[in-house]
Parts: C-alpha cells; sequence; structure tokens
C-alpha cells in the first residue's frame, strides 16, 4: 500500500505555508487541516490530488461516519466530521485555483464535502452548558491545598484566571512585568504574550470577591519577595522536573520558565474541580461566568461597555452572542413573567421612547463597526 504521494507531499505544504502565512491560522488549526488531509489520502490510498473525483469525497465521508473515537468508542460527533469535512472543501477550495490543479479541479467539487443539512444542523447546534458559579469557584479554592510551592501556585492560577478574565494560553505565557497588583491592572503586551489574534488588551481586575482576589496577590508577592522573581519571570511557573530518590523523574518544586502551552493549566483544572466534587469547567468557562456576572451587575450601556471591553472585547455584542446568552431555566422563568397583565398601560408610558432608539442605533452602529 502506498504510504505517500510526492506531487501531494509537495501542495500540501505549499498550502500549510498559505494557511500559516497568508490565513494567519493559528499552528493547532494549521495541524488539523494537515491531519484531515492526511486521513482524506489515506481514504484514496493516496492517489494523486489531480486525480480527484467526487466518489472520493463521498467515500471520505462515508470513513468518517464508520470511525470510532478511541477515547470514548463511540462514533466521531457530528460536530467533529463537519469541521474534518470543512477542511477538505477549503483545502479543494484552494486546489481549484492552483497551476496544474485548475483544469481538473473545479470549484464545484468541493461542495461535495458538505455534510447533509439534517447533520450540519446538528454540528452547529448549541448546547447548553452552564459556566461555574461564583459558589462552585469558592468551594474549589476552599478544598485546594496550599502547603508547597506548587500547590500554591495551582490555587492561585484558578483565582487569576477568574480575577483576570484572560484566556488560558496568554496566561500561562504572562510575565510579572505584565502584571501590576497594586493597581490591580494587567497589560496582554502581544508581542510577549499569547493573546488571540495577537491583540495587545488593557484589563484590570474584576470586582469577583476580596477572598478571590487576596489569593492572587498573595502568590505575586510570594513570588517576589520569597523566591526572588524578576518582571521578566513568570507569573505561573512550570514544575521543576527532576530525578528523585526512587530514580525516577518527578515533580521538583517551580522553574522559571513559562509554559509553552496552555495544557498544563487544564490539567490543573481537571484535577481541581474533580477534587471538589464537582464536574469539570475548563479555564475558558469563567468568560462565560464574567460575561454573565457583567450583565447582573451593569446598570446602564456605559458600564456594560467597561465590562466588555476588560474581558478583550472591542464590541459588546461580542459579549452578549459569546457569553451572555441565557441559560433556558432563565429563559423560561422571564417568558413566563411576560404575562399579559403584567403589560400595563403604566408600565408602556413609562418607556423612553427616545432613549430606546439611542440605545438601538448604538447597536447597529457597533454592528458595523
Amino acid at each position: 500500500m502506498r504510504k505517500h504521494h510526492p506531487e501531494n507531499e509537495r501542495i500540501k505544504r505549499r498550502y500549510l505555508l498559505y494557511l500559516r502565512e497568508a490565513k494567519r491560522l493559528a499552528e493547532a488549526s494549521v495541524d488539523h487541516a494537515a491531519a484531515t488531509i492526511a486521513a482524506f489520502e489515506a481514504s484514496t490510498n493516496h492517489g494523486d490530488f489531480r486525480r480527484f473525483h467526487i466518489e472520493q469525497a463521498r467515500r471520505f465521508k462515508r470513513v468518517l461516519e464508520d470511525q470510532i473515537n478511541p477515547a470514548t468508542g463511540k462514533p466521531l460527533a457530528k460536530a467533529t466530521i463537519h469541521s474534518r469535512l470543512m477542511a477538505m472543501k477549503a483545502f479543494l477550495q484552494w486546489l481549484a485555483d492552483q497551476a496544474g490543479y485548475r483544469a481538473r479541479i473545479r470549484y464545484s467539487d468541493a461542495e461535495y464535502f458538505n455534510p447533509s443539512a439534517n447533520d450540519g444542523r446538528i454540528a452547529r447546534a448549541v448546547r447548553e452548558r452552564p459556566p461555574p458559579t461564583l459558589e462552585q469557584i469558592r468551594q474549589v479554592l476552599a478544598v485546594m491545598p496550599g502547603q508547597t510551592d506548587i500547590q500554591r501556585r495551582d490555587r492561585a492560577l484558578i483565582a487569576f484566571t477568574l480575577v483576570s478574565g484572560a484566556r488560558d494560553n496568554a496566561i500561562a505565557s504572562l510575565s510579572l512585568k505584565h502584571v501590576d497588583a497594586e493597581r490591580r491592572t494587567i497589560f496582554q503586551d502581544a508581542r510577549e504574550v499569547r493573546t488571540k489574534r495577537a491583540k495587545t488588551i488593557n484589563s484590570c481586575f474584576f470586582p469577583v470577591g476580596a477572598d478571590i482576589e487576596v489569593v492572587v496577590t498573595d502568590w505575586l508577592a510570594f513570588l517576589k519577595t520569597d523566591l526572588l522573581f524578576g518582571q521578566d519571570d513568570p507569573v505561573f511557573p512550570a514544575t521543576k522536573v527532576a530525578v528523585g530518590e526512587s530514580g525516577h523523574f518527578e515533580a521538583a518544586g517551580l522553574s522559571r520558565k513559562h509554559w509553552k502551552d496552555a495544557g498544563a493549566i487544564r490539567r490543573i483544572f481537571r484535577e481541581a474541580f474533580e477534587a471538589a466534587g464537582l464536574p469539570y469547567f475548563n479555564p475558558h468557562s469563567f468568560r462565560t461566568t464574567l460575561g454573565l456576572l457583567g450583565e447582573e451587575r451593569s446598570g446602564n450601556a456605559k458600564e456594560f461597555k467597561a465590562w466588555s471591553q476588560n474581558l478583550g472585547h472591542n464590541n459588546v455584542l461580542t459579549t452578549l452572542t459569546s457569553y451572555g446568552a441565557l441559560s433556558f431555566s432563565q429563559q423560561v422563568e422571564i417568558v413566563a413573567g411576560l404575562t399579559a397583565d403584567a403589560v400595563t398601560p403604566d408600565r408602556i408610558r413609562g418607556i423612553d421612547e427616545a432613549a430606546l432608539a439611542r440605545a438601538v442605533m448604538s447597536v447597529i452602529q457597533q454592528g458595523k463597526a
């Protein structure tokens, strides 16, 4: 059985370079595209891309539908199948414009990678996954030990993720110079911090409670005074690994190196929530917690704009659509309260039509920005 095709390898390298440099995709997205194309090649016995036929797309769909997820032992999720088909569709559309391929592949050929309409709707469906509450996060912090340096770091990591609202990859790359505990500010400098889309973000600590914030400030003070960390040292240093008395590698305190990615952060979150007897909530879910908290606490548009901006959003609609969706139980409660009896003439007359018009226009203008 053929293992590779030389011409395919050359054009794949060009495509992956295009994704990195022209489309500016993250490395994880590029890796996903590469893995999907490799899987498609395997389904065609590594046939030449220039001999593409729509039957190959149909066969690839069947392969994905029959494939078993090794982690769960179940068929691939519709969302997983959808993302892989879209990756192949994008590749074929690009291929149709390349010299040596455009005479053999048509743009319309890429449409054969579309899933069925029903499968597409299932894959894109939003499933309610309520974020952790402040009480649940406090419970996690309460049961986390803090005797060793590593334990103190892990506990401070949970607290800082909520206090800052920063994404996990940004947190993994933060240095002490980026956090000012006295002013309660965070400077996510995209030149040094791995922010989403390399965006520089100025923010301050979210008011989630002095008990949570003190975990963060105590940790920052410990790094500077006890461990003598400097401004360029990490806020959350990676674990130092050394050969122990048993002759095996084991944790030996903290290094002065940043985490290379957010994998260790997610592992710490998983273990912390499991230890507290709670379901796992990933670091990003804390941003949803903050988004909903902002809706509750903001008394006017300006306050919510500040809260949204503190999450790193230029547009408040991003906060509302990404993190501000009501849970189904809230939806039911609010809709049930909107009875005919609740709409009184006095209530209608109390609506400031001019203010309402200004609010609508503001949303429209932000949507155009």
